[in-house]
């Protein structure tokens, strides 16, 4: 309780876990280019332990890390950046390889924008990214940070690219059950004497699928919405062809996606954000 803890970007993530760091009586400095943080700049470097939750956005070109990078240089020599924001496969190595002078842990956040406030304050996991397991040192501030997050029934310490890309596997998981949940709501229609909401609330009593992400509409239409999924699954894509894998089935999913968003003109800016011609 004596450490203070920085948080960098207030927006539904960085505010959260900063509102919930600060009800539990830590010392909390915000700095964030909105009116009220943004003087604490200079603040930020005598923080013990920073937690990012800065925008890391997918755009026409592909994965922006910009922002991200130019946090680093703000945080003090020998204190502990811990990276809240998406990052694409591999870039957390990159960074502490650059940023030596600091310790940066990666730790996804797994917040619901709906429910972000009770996401920070009780999550289900708290993952852990470090650059070596085999290090003591690494292990020991892993389990520092454990200690200071909100306690969650499920707690990993592992590398950092099986850090990010849980993230990952969560969210376009979602994706492509949402797109499936589509089809299937289509197929429904189209058969005579089929209902697809009793469909539904018959697959959600099968505890391997569960109740999320049913709906063939949700919120302003069809399909996987939203900056997170959209952005996500794209980098996805590109991470997939990074590593020199087919990418053909991903991006049969991503246009059936496109199509239904586009059928109901649903997040038209978000996607023109990431995609040409739309």
């Amino acid at each position: 309780m004596n450490k203070k803890i920085g948080f960098i970007g207030q927006g539904f993530i960085g505010k959260n876990y900063a509102d919930d760091f600060e009800s539990r009586g830590y010392d909390v400095v915000r700095y964030s280019l909105d009116e009220e943080y943004k003087d604490n700049k200079d603040l930020i470097k005598d923080c013990d332990i920073v937690f990012i939750a800065v925008p890391t956005p997918q755009k026409k070109d592909g994965f922006d890390s910009s922002i991200l990078l130019s946090i680093f240089s703000l945080i003090g020599d020998g204190k502990i950046a811990v990276i809240k924001s998406t990052v694409k496969v591999g870039l957390t190595r990159t960074f502490q390889e650059k940023f030596k002078n600091i310790i940066i842990i990666h730790s996804p956040e797994f917040l619901t924008e709906l429910s972000a406030s009770i996401d920070a304050k009780f999550p289900n996991r708290n993952i852990i990214g470090i650059s070596e397991i085999g290090s003591e040192i690494l292990y020991n501030t892993a389990k520092e940070i454990l200690e200071i997050l909100p306690r969650a029934p499920y707690n990993l310490i592992t590398s950092y690219e099986n850090a990010e890309l849980i993230k990952y596997g969560g969210n376009n998981w979602f994706y492509f059950k949402v797109i499936y949940m589509n089809m299937l709501y289509d197929l429904a229609q189209k058969t005579k004497n089929a209902d697809f909401d009793i469909i539904k609330e018959a697959m959600s009593q099968d505890p391997r699928i569960g109740i999320t992400h049913l709906n063939a509409f949700h919120k302003s239409g069809r399909g996987a919405g939203g900056h997170c999924f959209v952005k996500d699954f794209e980098c996805f894509i590109e991470m997939t062809k990074d590593a020199g894998l087919d990418a053909n089935l991903l991006e049969s999913v991503r246009n059936k996606n496109l199509e239904l968003l586009k059928s109901t003109n649903k997040d038209e800016e978000i996607i023109k954000e990431i995609y040409d011609n739309l």
